[in-house]
């Protein structure tokens, strides 16, 4: 199983003889060095092969259905994804999901998108977030209004995502909200700041191609420290961005973690070939799923097989698990494609 989670601590790797007071300066040190303290941080800094996985929050109030899915993934995924209304539909908040699953032993990574929020009540979240223990964000456009059940409500996009990026990172950073104010209470009270893992969306396959890289650059140099790809099924092509992207060396300024959806039906590959912006899918997987006998199975030894060839690939750091309902899968998926020791 997924037990590759956890750092040792500094009692566990050190001689037994160190005091309390020395694994406490060992341990300050370290949060010192690191950016937000989160657990997909270290695995990432350490060179691990990260696994993250989805969890999309439920329609409802109901929590229970929330602590189900994620009792599925806490031994098997280094952080979870809690999708913010995503594709525009009412759902459990991100912010609220992510606590739930934090006090399970689950680490979050909140999606935030810009859609529904200004900046001001972005950064109001963003505090509370931390409060609640939150360590990881992904900053997002999101979804337009139009294309979910609320399609008359008002849109906000007071920022983009790569703004938005850039505001977590000075409020981090540079101890700064966007309007320039410095992050503190009083002039004795200091400044608190939250510490936070930025991450980012790419998406390798939209046009024009040569526009892939660039735009991942400016994401970077907004300040993301990882980025989640879109759903890889055409594997020339995105051999074709990570050249690009080393290239240029984004490699070694931001963890790519490339997404992976496995397929559940021909019927759903057909449409992700057909109706999904921004995803490609080639007709050897359409003919691979018509023609099995248990297109479920065969659908997992798809995003197996793309999982081993992802990581043989230079600049990859890990992979974004999207399984979208079919959250029981992940497991599987993690051990047949010799994940679970801890990557």
């Amino acid at each position: 199983m997924w037990r590759g989670c956890e750092r040792p601590a500094a009692s566990d790797v050190s001689d037994r003889s160190d005091s309390p007071l020395e694994r406490s300066a060992i341990a300050m040190s370290e949060e010192k060095q690191s950016k937000s303290g989160s657990r997909l941080e270290r695995k990432l800094a350490a060179g691990g092969f990260a696994v993250t996985a989805e969890l999309g929050p439920p329609k409802s109030a109901d929590a229970d259905l929330i602590r189900n899915k994620a009792a599925l993934l806490k031994d098997w995924v280094d952080a979870v994804n809690i999708t913010d209304n995503q594709t525009a539909i009412v759902r459990v908040s991100s912010i609220g999901t992510g606590k739930l699953v934090h006090d399970m032993g689950l680490e979050p990574i909140i999606q935030v998108t810009c859609r529904d929020r200004n900046r001001l009540a972005i950064q109001a979240d963003l505090l509370g977030a931390y409060l609640m223990g939150i360590r990881n964000v992904l900053c997002l456009t999101g979804d337009h209004q139009v294309f979910g059940n609320h399609p008359t409500a008002r849109y906000v996009f007071d920022l983009d995502s790569v703004q938005l990026i850039a505001m977590v990172r000075d409020m981090r950073d540079r101890k700064v909200f966007a309007c320039g104010d410095e992050i503190r209470n009083s002039k004795k009270a200091g400044i608190k700041e939250p510490r936070l893992f930025i991450g980012g969306a790419a998406n390798p396959f939209g046009d024009p191609f040569e526009f892939r890289a660039t735009r991942l650059e400016k994401k970077v140099r907004a300040g993301a420290d990882f980025v989640q790809t879109q759903c890889i099924y055409d594997m020339e092509r995105f051999d074709r961005w990570m050249k690009e992207v080393r290239a240029r060396g984004l490699h070694r300024k931001c963890a790519i973690l490339a997404g992976v959806t496995p397929l559940k039906s021909v019927g759903m590959a057909r449409y992700m070939r057909d109706q999904v912006a921004g995803v490609t899918v080639p007709d050897c997987y359409v003919q691979r799923m018509a023609e099995a006998s248990d297109p479920k199975a065969e659908g997992i030894a798809i995003c197996v097989e793309q999982i081993r060839r992802l990581r043989a690939i230079e600049g990859v750091a890990g992979v974004h698990i999207m399984a979208i309902e079919w959250e029981e899968k992940v497991p599987e998926i993690v051990e047949r494609a010799g994940l679970g020791t801890g990557g």
